[in-house]
């Protein structure tokens, strides 16, 4: 599954650099996860870095956006080979 931030998001800010995948941006209201880029942090960390350090335990994880671990990490191993191509 991917992450999603709910509409009690503070903008507080604080996620957003946290994502090893850039995948947290500002929306209309409040900040947002593109599920294409979420891996929950698969690939870089043991938990999502967004949950960690949200103080108002917005982000859930997203029911519609279901995701096998296996589907996490060749989401990772993509994502990052698209990176490196690009530096």
């Amino acid at each position: 599954m991917a992450l999603l931030i709910t509409d009690d998001c503070i903008n507080c800010d604080v996620c957003e650099p946290e994502c090893p995948n850039d995948a947290i941006s500002m929306g209309a209201e409040f900040y947002q996860i593109d599920p294409h880029k979420c891996t929950e942090c698969v690939g870089h960390f043991d938990e999502p870095q967004c949950q960690q350090v949200c103080p108002v335990a917005c982000i859930p994880f997203n029911p519609e956006w279901r995701e096998t671990r296996e589907q996490l990490e060749a989401k990772y191993e993509r994502l990052t080979a698209e990176k490196a191509k690009v530096a």
